[in-house]
């Protein structure tokens, strides 16, 4: 009977165990929020005055600086700034004297955010950016990044390289950017300004920062390439794309310079190096410890002679090659004139002999002659 109420008690256990995980398990898929996703061609509705009607209750400014090569362009496009803020009842002023610009919400504001679009829109402005795509931040869906990179090169030329690598010959690279990006970049001196779409922005940013990292800008554009293509897939839209990507492999081309000599470190040991021996355990090693002083005199004596007299065995080796004659040459015997040796002289007399008789390089006797002959006749005829 004990046996049979023990092996009931455990298979109770084990079910109300099983039966915990299971509401457990409910409860986590209840608690995971299920991946939302957008329906396409779905906009946010814009901001309208009935969303605020009572306005802000606070006046909120901002200011920023801009440089004096700007002046004259803000003078003309000033008027034109002050109707794009007016329609969404912001204020707008411009301080030449101090060279600033200053923007401040109204009664009639009703939009919260819309001041910091405008100061992002002054801020544009004085990075250079036309009017034209600097208005485009007052949009909605469009927002903007100011980068900031003269501080990731510490090298003055190789920044001004890298900048012109992003920019491209004739613009292409900043071109290409813009198109896959639906941004609006601009490069000017210390900063990257770029106005579009939240995503678009983010690559901006990481091309941007990974150009200045020494990484060539083409590599980015390419993977940009191919995740525009697989978005227009339907079917690879939920799938990871790291199988399509390719894969660059850095290559540090230049190489640190080893040292001509190298330092082994030795192998690191707890023990500490062994005690050098003093001079009363070597005299102990040898023996001498135990000699007299007149015996380790006479030893010293002896070890004195012993190397004076191979200093002089030296010396007199020395002054002992003055003396030794040098090797003479040997000399060589005048060899007789053998009769094949011998010139021909009467040969060569023949020869000088010909050689009169042809005069080298004159022409033949006969010739001559024809050639007087032909221009006497020339001559008389002339007279005639």
């Amino acid at each position: 009977m004990a046996s049979s109420s023990v092996g009931g008690s455990v298979g109770a256990s084990q079910a109300s165990k099983s039966s915990m995980k299971k509401i457990k398990d409910r409860e986590e898929k209840a608690e995971q929020p299920e991946l939302l996703t957008v329906p396409d061609g779905w906009k946010e509705p814009q901001f309208t005055k009935e969303d605020n009607p009572w306005g802000l209750l606070e006046e909120s400014s901002f200011a920023t600086l801009f440089p004096k090569y700007r002046e004259a362009y803000l003078k003309e496009c000033w008027p034109l700034v002050q109707n794009a803020l007016n329609e969404q009842h912001i204020k707008a002023t411009l301080d030449l004297i101090e060279g600033s610009m200053t923007v401040c919400t109204t009664r009639k504001t009703f939009d919260p955010y819309v001041i910091i679009r405008a100061r992002d829109m002054i801020k544009l402005l004085a990075r250079s950016v036309p009017f034209e795509q600097a208005v485009r931040i007052l949009v909605d869906d469009m927002a903007c990044d100011i980068i900031k990179i003269g501080s990731l090169v510490r090298n003055r030329e190789r920044f001004v390289k890298r900048r012109q690598r992003l920019v491209g010959p004739k613009g292409s690279t900043l071109k290409a950017l813009e198109l896959l990006t639906e941004c609006y970049i601009m490069v000017q001196g210390n900063t990257v300004a770029a106005i579009g779409p939240f995503r678009g922005l983010k690559e901006v940013r990481k091309v941007v920062v990974e150009t200045m990292k020494n990484i060539h800008p083409i590599y980015n554009i390419k993977t940009l390439m191919i995740k525009r293509e697989l978005a227009k897939d339907p079917e690879l839209r939920s799938q990871n794309w790291e199988r399509f990507l390719p894969k660059f492999r850095q290559k540090n081309l230049s190489k640190r310079k080893e040292p001509k000599k190298k330092t082994i470190k030795k192998e690191y040991t707890p023990f500490p190096p062994p005690q050098p021996e003093s001079k009363v355990d070597k005299e102990l090693a040898t023996g001498e410890f135990f000699l007299r002083e007149s015996q380790k005199k006479r030893k010293k004596l002896a070890e004195i002679r012993a190397k004076q007299a191979e200093a002089l065995s030296k010396r007199q080796e020395e002054r002992k090659k003055a003396f030794i004659p040098p090797k003479e040459k040997t000399v060589i015997k005048p060899q007789k004139a053998t009769a094949e040796n011998k010139l021909d002289i009467d040969l060569i007399k023949e020869k000088v002999k010909r050689a009169k008789k042809k005069k080298l390089g004159a022409p033949p006797e006969e010739e001559t002659k024809l050639k007087i002959a032909t221009s006497e006749k020339k001559k008389k005829k002339k007279k005639l």
